[in-house]
């Protein structure tokens, strides 16, 4: 909890800075502060942010606080004596790369599934190419020429490439590799798992993608340490099974050719299982869900049973919160006494179909409207806001600890996009050894947040309300049922509903989620931007000029 939980607003701009430097100055301490906690037999947990250890990071050279999230990733496939099998959305980072090349000469066998997003080497692109690039995909390429060009001659050799780009180096080994479009489509939604199985022994699950942003940290940003993430490593031949299983849907016969994988909902549903390892219990399930099935035996339904299980406390580290059912439950328990707290990423805490905005008793409308099942709180709390990290980086964790016992983590995002679309990993652990671990990090984040409505939301509503009469008196969805609200005739592409980007002209279900997913990776800044997204080319473009905005 901080230490100085109001004054920050009180004591004005001055305070804020001093907070946010020490902030920055506590992260980027190349000296461990914090003692090691015990980790558990089986089910070890690290933080790239984490207090209690430090290391030279390879790539830009600088010694900073936290584990080497890539490292445990090197060293885990190192071990493999037979098998790896890697399902990641984004794999950039070289040394996971070389890793794999050199246990796949010494005779073990890799298989890679990527999004297809992200599935081809950028030193591939001519220069044409990246001029054709939005502007975020620009600014990634040109942080992928700094990783590879060592000698800084602004020229990338064959050696430098061979070296540096994680993809062209498994091509040109000959390592197995297939994306979502393996199973003849455009691509699922997103495939946003993030995890390893070594020997059908080891697994790895982690929040992070395998790039510099969201392990080490960027460099057009010099004091970033990488978006906060964490990563599990557990032994379990049995758990192991069960992501073999979801590898092996995904992977079908790989490149052979039959279109037999399956990815998104063409998977059929599988329940979520459940291993003992000691004293502890992880559950594992793996999205997406279809809508057909119950939500109770879905991803986020799994979420709400463990949130609905809270007798004292839920602290909550989320990149995106956007499932209402899953604020409702948490009401549930804080009307009930449980003590709520939430940090959600700056990009999308007060967004519209924020959660966050529910639990702080706030709405704000989408061209005068609100969301159909909104639901803001009765009895707002002050405990859900914003944590300060160093410029470039994000929160891009996605997890959840109750009562300082059960663990809510994984690749999965809090939202329907994820729960009914996505390919992801959902885990929750049972273990006061484990929650430990992530109630730390938690506390880490907490104690440089800004909480509660902050000014420019306060005056954002007020806006809202002045340009929209009807929101004066209806603080609530409930309050204006049957009212038209047909003022704004665009589409924010950033803040819509997936109805509203379903009624666009040429977009249907598909890809409205999979607009939905982009936004959640990074706002839409232009109309360029949607064009990133799979399934959109440029006639659609010319459809959508008119009628979407940002």
């Amino acid at each position: 909890m901080s230490l100085f939980p109001s004054a920050q607003f009180r004591l004005g701009n001055t305070f804020v800075l001093v907070l946010l430097l020490s902030a920055c100055q506590s992260l980027s301490s190349p000296n461990p502060r914090l003692k090691a906690l015990p980790q558990d037999n089986h089910v070890r947990a690290y933080f790239n942010h984490s207090q209690a250890s430090d290391y030279i990071e390879p790539y830009r050279k600088q010694r900073r606080a936290g584990d080497n999230l890539e490292q445990q990733i090197v060293d885990a496939i190192a071990t493999s004596q037979s098998s790896v099998d890697v399902a990641v959305q984004e794999l950039r980072l070289p040394k996971i790369a070389q890793a794999l090349v050199e246990r796949q000469k010494a005779g073990v066998r890799i298989r890679v599934i990527l999004e297809n997003t992200y599935s081809t080497p950028w030193s591939y692109l001519l220069a044409t190419d990246v001029a054709k690039l939005p502007t975020r995909e620009r600014e990634r390429y040109n942080e992928f020429r700094q990783l590879v060009d060592r000698n800084g001659d602004s020229r990338l050799s064959p050696e430098e490439i061979n070296q540096g780009d994680a993809l062209a180096m498994l091509q040109n080994a000959g390592i197995p590799m297939i994306d979502d479009t393996a199973d003849g489509s455009a691509g699922s939604n997103l495939m946003h798992n993030k995890f390893v199985i070594v020997d059908g022994r080891t697994v790895i699950v982690t929040s992070a993608n395998f790039t510099m942003s969201d392990i080490h940290g960027d460099f057009a940003f010099p004091s970033s340490q990488g978006n906060a993430n964490n990563l599990l490593k557990i032994e379990s031949p049995k758990l192991a099974a069960f992501f073999t299983q979801e590898f092996d849907l995904m992977w079908g016969d790989g490149l052979a050719g039959k279109l037999d994988s399956k990815f998104g909902v063409k998977k059929p549903f599988r329940p979520a299982e459940q291993v003992t390892l000691g004293t502890t219990t992880v559950t594992v399930k793996f999205s997406p869900t279809s809508t057909t099935v119950p939500w109770q035996l879905s991803a986020n339904g799994l979420i709400g049973k463990a949130l609905g299980n809270a007798f004292q406390t839920v602290d909550m580290a989320l990149f995106v919160f956007s499932e209402q059912p899953l604020a409702d439950i948490l009401e549930t328990g804080h009307q009930r006494g449980v003590q709520v707290r939430a940090l959600i990423d700056q990009d999308f805490v007060y967004r519209s179909y924020s959660e966050g905005l529910d639990m702080l008793g706030v709405t704000l409308s989408n061209n005068c409207k609100y969301e159909a099942d909104n639901r803001p709180w009765q009895k707002p709390i002050t405990s859900v806001g914003v944590p300060l990290l160093p410029q470039g980086d994000l929160l891009h964790h996605k997890f959840g600890v109750v009562d300082r016992v059960t663990v809510i983590t994984g690749s999965h995002n809090w939202s329907a996009a994820a729960n009914s679309g996505n390919d992801e990993t959902l885990l929750v652990i049972e273990s006061p050894t484990v929650a430990a671990h992530f109630e730390r990090e938690f506390e880490r984040l907490y104690a440089h947040a800004q909480l509660g409505v902050p000014a420019s939301l306060q005056r954002k509503i007020q806006a809202q309300q002045k340009q929209c009469p009807q929101l004066q008196t209806a603080s609530s969805p409930a309050i204006a049922q049957g009212k038209e609200n047909q003022i704004g005739q665009k589409v924010n592409l950033n803040t819509a509903s997936l109805e509203e980007l379903e009624a666009l002209p040429g977009v249907g279900s598909k890809l409205a989620q999979r607009i939905i997913e982009a936004r959640q990776q990074k706002p839409f800044t232009s109309l360029q931007d949607l064009d990133t997204v799979p399934g959109v080319g440029s006639s659609l473009l010319e459809k959508l000029s008119d009628r979407v905005t940002w």
